[in-house]
């Protein structure tokens, strides 16, 4: 249950104060000169507050969070405190408590995976929050502009985590419908090899097309998707990984968790298609501004040949993404993987001029399964006659089988 409520029916109802620190009434509107209800005496609208039934209500499905998130509202609700400011870190100091130096605590709650304090001085309130994933939030409401943020300066400066720059390390976005807050994007700093050190874990055919896919630049990027296809374990998601690494100078890589909600969804494609503002290195005027590439893993029936008439509109906003009126004066590549061979995918997803890349990543043939194999010292019993894919290559390098039943099946029958 969201707090506070709003309902229709009833008077107006002011929230008490919950004790000394916060505000306990709005300010009386002055007598108006012209009795119109929408204007104080200086001819200013009135505040709407006091037009709109404010009630905060509280029962025994709520937390002691919710109550902070409630106390907080109040004294913006009623305009004692008008002004604003909110800040999201991902990543915070071990150390850091969010908490302004000027105030005092009026609210503490610690639950499993969540910390949040409500704490207030003269003419300002304020929520800090801390996630037990590292990151946090302060939310502060004031009196003026400039005080609000100035306290929210005061909870959150100096308090983000400093990572000592890794060589194997890269910040993907990651992008997801949140039932309540919409479509929202949070950053996570994953590990990724060079290309150099995964290269000889692909086909010949696939590392040597790879390779100019590794190598390409800004300026280079003649088509908006990129689209890799091959059986399941075949390295397509670590060629991801190592393809944000090769990139990341010049483009920010984002993955969405749910694609059929972005392609199902105008506003969250709009959202994610306008992206941030997100800046390279350098002075240089082609580095002010970087490139995205959106990561779509899995996307079969978006993409098949049947697509059309199965997914309804999302195909064409695909495709409109990636070369159309939505993709126009947006620097976004949109990278699909899948287990489908090209021949069943819909021929407009193929066509000549919209693919930047277009690579089967599959299995490693005999020979050179085997030299995978020697090249990580297990022996040539540990190999099948045929082909082999990366994930059985790491699965017999690493001794890992999986657990199966045994004994004879006499078989079910009719029955399941």
């Amino acid at each position: 249950m969201t707090l506070p409520r709003q309902r229709p029916q009833g008077p107006a109802t002011r929230p008490t104060p919950v004790r000394e620190g916060l505000p306990e009434k709005a300010p009386a509107p002055k007598k108006n000169p012209d009795k119109s209800p929408d204007k104080v005496a200086d001819g200013r609208p009135g505040d709407p507050w006091s037009k709109v039934p404010f009630r905060v209500t509280v029962d025994d499905s709520d937390t002691p969070y919710d109550v902070v998130d409630a106390l907080l509202l109040t004294p913006f609700t009623t305009g004692a405190q008008p002004h604003a400011r909110h800040s999201r870190l991902d990543a915070l100091r071990e150390d850091a408590t969010l908490v302004p130096a000027e105030g005092e605590v009026l609210r503490s709650v610690v639950e499993d995976k969540r910390e949040s304090c409500l704490t207030a001085g003269p003419g300002w309130t304020a929520r800090s929050v801390r996630w037990s994933s590292g990151g946090g939030e302060v939310t502060v409401v004031a009196e003026t502009a400039e005080l609000a943020t100035k306290i929210l300066a005061q909870a959150t400066d100096g308090v983000a985590a400093e990572e000592e720059p890794e060589e194997e390390k890269v910040s993907v976005g990651f992008w997801y419908a949140a039932p309540q807050r919409g479509p929202y994007r949070t950053v996570r700093t994953i590990t990724a090899e060079p290309w150099e050190a995964v290269r000889k874990n692909y086909s010949t055919s696939a590392a040597a097309a790879l390779d100019k896919l590794m190598a390409v630049r800004r300026t280079e990027a003649a088509g908006r998707m990129i689209l890799l296809h091959g059986a399941p374990g075949t390295g397509k998601t670590t060629a991801l990984r190592t393809l944000a690494r090769e990139w990341r100078e010049w483009c920010q890589v984002d993955y969405v968790l749910d694609p059929d909600a972005l392609f199902s969804s105008p506003g969250y494609l709009m959202e994610v298609a306008m992206g941030v503002e997100y800046h390279g290195h350098g002075d240089e005027d082609e580095n002010k501004r970087r490139w995205r590439l959106l990561l779509l893993e899995d996307c079969d029936e978006l993409i098949r040949g049947e697509a059309k008439a199965t997914s309804g509109q999302a195909l064409s906003r695909l495709l409109n993404l990636t070369d159309g009126l939505l993709g126009q004066g947006r620097d976004v590549l949109v990278a699909i993987t899948t287990n489908e061979n090209l021949a069943s995918l819909h021929p407009a997803v193929i066509r000549p001029g919209r693919c930047l890349a277009q690579i089967e990543v599959g299995p490693l043939p005999r020979a050179e399964a085997q030299a995978w194999l020697d090249h990580e010292g297990v022996e040539a019993g540990k190999l099948g006659a045929g082909a082999a894919t990366l994930a059985e290559l790491i699965a017999a390098r690493d001794g890992n089988e999986p657990v199966a039943a045994g004994g004879d099946d006499a078989g079910t029958g009719l029955y399941l």
